[in-house]
């Protein structure tokens, strides 16, 4: 069929705590032969909780691959078995202490379609309500807040780089302000 690559073999070349690497041999529309390189991912959520005021809760941490400090929404892995709806629910209050009574699905965006499996859904918290936090063990994170419109012109100058954090921002501002 036109476009489309069947999956001949798969390899498994490692697999760890967060992601798989797989070696693929796929078959292409005109019969030949492909490797295919993935690492499998089980998905995560981001969450753009928005404050009474329009505030963005983010989040600030250290992200390893870039060694740099960096704002994002807060996010997670799906879990074995768990939803996206409630992994959402789940990373806003562990994160950030907050939960909220509305929770609206903003759709799902792929982080890297040409070698990484990941889908990353997007969702949009308001009214918002707080307790306290529970970070993981090996999660250091602080908790910042950016009035909605200052938070788009930060991604407008490339302040905010984490893609999620991009595409989340800019479709709860078109939805809210639209």
């Amino acid at each position: 069929m036109h476009l489309e690559e069947k999956t001949v073999s798969s390899e498994l070349i490692y697999h760890g705590k967060i992601i798989d690497l797989r070696k693929d041999i796929a078959e292409l529309e005109n019969g030949t032969e492909a490797v295919r390189e993935l690492v499998v991912h089980s998905g995560g959520v981001c969450v753009v909780p928005v404050t009474e005021n329009g505030d963005i809760l983010f989040v600030k941490q250290f992200r390893y691959p870039f060694k740099e400090v960096l704002l994002e929404i807060p996010a997670g892995k799906i879990n074995d078995g768990e939803e996206h709806y409630e992994c959402g629910r789940r990373e806003l209050l562990e994160e950030t202490g907050a939960s909220c009574e509305n929770y609206e699905y903003l759709g799902v965006m792929y982080p890297s379609v040409a070698y990484l499996s990941e889908k990353i859904h997007m969702y949009l918290a308001t009214g918002l309500s707080f307790s306290e936090r529970h970070l993981d063990d090996d999660e250091f994170l602080d908790v910042v807040s950016i009035p909605m419109e200052k938070a788009v012109e930060m991604i407008m100058n490339n302040e905010i780089k984490d893609g999620k954090t991009q595409i989340a921002v800019l479709k709860a501002y078109y939805k809210l302000k639209k």
